[in-house]
């Protein structure tokens, strides 16, 4: 080879956490200082779950590098008009100017006070998918935590119209912000709508092909067949949104179908509420003297409070309890003598009495033979009673699990869905063991990377619980950010996710219109809203709409990679070093979203590959210079060492790698601290490795112990139970909040206040929607079709719409052309494959082209993807269809934890001439 053709080849060790499913290492192959290639890691294929691979969306990186429509220097609006009709007259401006700007309007806001007269906070902030933009913002949220209060309440939709009531569920109950099978360990999935071979990335989609290939059974329910049901044994095409009723069923056949000693009754007995009494008015039974809930102990006659040792209690019966109280809302106590007590296994099985499979068939469309069947699958894979090796312990093995997917866990009937399939595995023994239902990371409770550590003895033989506060002395009758949700959802708590998780629809909705009983202060706008990898005018609900508020807001900067439907009414948009281009570590390994529970933990650096493009910045520089011209530099560094950097305190027994809080520091100095400390303290004073050693190897890990995937045994080790099935807590806080609302003439969220019970009801889940209809003067038979959404594996998050090489990739799987539809429903209505049509709701249009399938039921239209891009580059030529513009927001539609469901109804017609030959 001769001098003029010699290349400097490099691969350099990163990662990829562009979706939740995520981080997945890999490394960027660098020619000549320009990367031309994404690559696996192998030497990480003895601690990642996926063995060092990534999937399909790493691999448009180096495109997303060199795109040419990138924002590349500072650039600042001219139009002072807003609007999707107006030119933002984006000019470029220097770093300086910027930067200086921002501070400016931060210092008035800092003077007029950080919250406003309504209470609320001046500054907001967006950030996109499921928290991984934290996972490219080097220091920023060390600035956040410098400033003070902001208010995240303008979400994007990543909350709650995806995996919701599952978060906030699945912590209450579990410890489990998200739910998964125990893959390698399970024989038998029951996934409703879970399409976690286009959503679960690399680790889940390894996992299930190995489960596969062990032979393990995987049925999947759903409206249409996702890529995951493409892979089942076995689909179940499913109603829209009659999924609580098809699992009442299940429970119906395990509980009235079969006997409690088929079932796991040590489990039920020591690990549940199922033995506590429950009274005639539906609340628990107390001792008169403790308060603690009464069990029946058998071998003396008599109820006992429920922790008395040596008891094995009752699970079925009613007895006679001498003497009682019982407590309210409010505190409210009530005193009994000879009161009939209902163990509330008994309760549960009475109340699912009604719901056969046969009555199921009639709503959800599945045949009782196939429910009763699934039922007694579930039950015989389960293999109640045996044991498996972990660690050195034995540890129940129950290898059944049920998943649910989007728009099955959040909504109306989420609820219903996350409790049934939560009491699914208490049934069989299968919740946090190992093969069963597993949580997998925490986010409303602490510490994130270590969910045992959360759990502590609580009220009621339960886990403790950080509800935001009910009763009359604490309740916060005025909210303290746009969305309410310390205000309006218990469950949610205060946690640094909890605004994000809250009902973030109403803080968009109530900027137009508020209920005539709202009778709190007036929503206000942010004096400065910064956006971040977050566009909510393409992913939120009611988009036309959306804008229109958008448009509203004072100052907006967005931190962008390209123009796009958001930025478009930014005030200052800011070029930040995308991923290849700048510095950061993350944790890894451990247990985090979907099926990221690895056997070891440690951490990973992403480092510049190849030099920013233009006058892009490393986000810890940003976040640096914000904190430098805005006086807060020492907090700022405070804030650092404390390890807001998202990693590790900078200082520790036996080290101490602090920043001095009085200097400027440059982007190395900083994550060399931070490298130092992590790998000092996951070594535990073995090692210490500099950010020299980190870009030569990349990641850093220590063993963890597979047990720690598990939650039961840290219950028993602390002689704690799971609050299932019965919830009594649930049942008295609704109450407190509805005397709250109500004290203050707050009637307008009554309907929410309904789900608060202690074995959920069926209700007609569907009919809402239809009622919705009928409540906005339309008739539901003019929209006799459901629209639903899917995720894409290549389009998960939607930040890489403008990356052409997604696009190529997207076209070869089917539904990626436009709107997926029933062929024999099609031939009916005239259109053929590859028609454009108008997919219309109540509220407006989108169009795109027709996609004929017979893997989709007759009811149902399904877009891939959030698109109907007008202003992202790339994106905005696909012609692609949205349920997000034609998707209401609606407080009607909204379910108690704030969140609603990606459903609409609809009708679809042929565009005229549109034909394609």
């Amino acid at each position: 080879m001769t001098a003029a053709t010699a290349r400097n080849e490099r691969k350099i060790p990163s990662y990829c956490y562009n979706c939740v499913a995520g981080p997945d290492f890999m490394t960027v192959k660098v020619i000549d200082g320009v990367a031309t290639e994404i690559e696996p890691n192998f030497a990480a294929a003895d601690v990642h779950p996926a063995r060092g691979r990534v999937c399909v969306k790493a691999h448009g990186l180096v495109q997303k590098t060199y795109n040419p429509h990138r924002i590349l220097q500072p650039m600042k609006r001219t139009n002072p008009k807003k609007g999707r009709n107006e030119d933002p007259g984006f000019v470029p401006i220097s770093w300086d100017e910027a930067l200086d700007t921002i501070a400016a309007r931060l210092a008035a806001v800092r003077e007029k006070g950080l919250v406003d007269d309504s209470g609320l906070p001046r500054v907001a902030a967006s950030f996109g998918h499921g928290g991984t933009p934290a996972m490219y913002m080097g220091t920023l949220p060390a600035f956040l935590a410098a400033w003070g209060p902001i208010d995240f309440s303008f979400g994007s939709g990543q909350g709650v119209k995806c995996v919701h009531s599952e978060h906030l569920y699945g912590e209450f109950w579990h410890r489990a912000f998200t739910v998964a099978a125990d893959t390698p360990n399970c024989r038998y999935v029951i996934s409703i709508g879970s399409n976690v071979d286009a959503s679960g990335g690399p680790c889940a989609v390894t996992r299930h092909a190995d489960a596969r290939v062990r032979g393990y059974k995987r049925v999947q329910v759903e409206p249409h067949l996702s890529i995951t049901g493409a892979c089942a044994s076995e689909w179940v095409p499913i109603r829209p949104k009659t999924d609580p009723a098809f699992m009442f069923a299940l429970i119906h056949v395990l509980v009235c179908e079969h006997s409690l000693g088929q079932l796991d009754l040590p489990f039920l007995r020591d690990r549940t509420s199922s033995p506590y009494l429950v009274g005639p008015d539906g609340l628990y039974l107390r001792d008169p003297d403790s308060a603690k809930p009464l069990v029946w102990d058998p071998a003396a006659g008599r109820a006992v409070p429920f922790n008395t040792p040596g008891v094995e209690p009752a699970l079925e019966g009613r007895f006679c309890v001498a003497a009682a109280v019982t407590v309210d809302a409010d505190d409210a106590r009530h005193a009994l003598v000879d009161v009939e007590g209902t163990p509330a296994h008994t309760m549960l099985v009475e109340h699912m009495r009604k719901y056969t499979p046969e009555w199921a068939e009639g709503i959800c469309d599945v045949p009782a033979t196939t429910i009763r069947r699934i039922a007694g699958e579930y039950l015989e894979n389960a293999q109640v009673g045996a044991t498996i090796e972990v660690d050195g312990a034995t540890l129940p093995l129950r290898p059944v699990a049920v998943t649910l997917g989007k728009s099955v866990n959040n909504g109306w009937g989420a609820f219903e869905c996350c409790w049934a399939r939560t009491v699914l595995a208490t049934l069989v023994g299968a919740l946090e063991v190992p093969g069963g239902t597993l949580g997998t990371t925490v986010r409303l409770n602490r510490p994130h990377d270590d969910r045992h550590l959360s759990v502590a003895a609580g009220e009621d033989g339960f886990m403790a619980q950080k509800f935001n506060p009910t009763d009359k002395e604490h309740w916060v009758a005025r909210p303290t950010g746009r969305n309410a949700h310390r205000t309006l959802v218990p469950i949610v708590g205060n946690s640094a996710w909890s605004q994000a998780l809250g009902p973030t629809q109403l803080a968009w909705m109530f900027q137009r219109e508020v209920p005539r009983d709202f009778n709190m202060p007036k929503p206000t706008l942010p004096d400065i809203w910064f956006i971040y990898r977050s566009n909510p005018a393409i992913s939120f609900w009611d988009t036309p709409s959306l804008v229109e508020t958008i448009a509203t807001f004072p100052f907006t900067v967005s931190f962008a990679y390209t123009v796009d439907e958001t930025n478009f009414f930014a005030d200052l948009l800011l070029p930040e070093a995308t991923d290849l281009e700048s510095l950061q570590m993350i944790k890894v390994g451990g247990t985090k979203f979907v099926e990221q529970f690895w056997t070891a933990r440690g951490v990973v650096l992403r480092q510049p590959a190849v030099e920013p493009q233009g006058e892009a910045r490393d986000f810890t520089w940003i976040s640096t210079e914000l904190a430098r011209r805005t006086g807060l530099l020492e907090p700022y560094n405070k804030a650092i060492n404390r390890g807001a950097g998202g990693v590790s305190p900078l200082a520790g027994e036996g080290y101490d790698f602090s920043l001095d809080p009085t200097r400027t520091h440059d982007v190395d100095t900083i994550w060399d601290a931070i490298c130092r400390a992590a790998s000092t303290d996951l070594s535990q004073g073995q090692e210490t490795h500099d950010l020299a050693w980190f870009k030569e190897h990349g990641f850093y890990t220590v063993p963890m112990p597979q047990r720690s995937w598990y939650l039961t045994p840290t219950l028993a080790d602390k002689g704690l139970r799971y609050e299932l099935p019965y919830q009594e807590r649930l049942l008295r806080i609704g109450r407190e909040l509805g005397n709250r609302l109500h004290e203050h003439d707050m009637h307008w969220w009554d309907t929410q206040l309904s789900e608060y019970t202690a074995l959920p009801e069926w209700h007609d889940v569907p009919g809402r929607w239809e009622q919705a209809l009928v409540d906005s003067g339309a008739k539901p038979e003019d929209y006799p079709l459901w629209l639903l959404a899917t995720k894409s594996m290549q389009y998960h998050t939607g930040g890489n719409v403008s990356i052409a090489l997604m696009r190529e990739v997207a076209q070869n799987v089917r539904g990626h052309a436009g709107v997926i539809m029933n062929a024999n429903t099609a031939r009916r209505l005239g259109i053929a494959d590859g028609d454009r049509v108008e997919i219309r709701s109540h509220i407006g249009a989108t169009y795109g082209k027709a996609v004929l399938a017979h893997g989709i039921r007759p009811d149902t239209l399904v877009i891939p993807g959030q698109f109907d891009h007008w202003a992202t580059p790339v994106a905005k030529d696909f012609g692609m269809p949205s349920l997000n513009t034609v998707a209401p927001m609606s407080l009607e539609l909204t379910d108690a934890t704030g969140s609603g469901a990606d459903i609409v109804r609809v009708a679809i017609r042929r565009l005229e001439g549109s034909t394609v030959q």
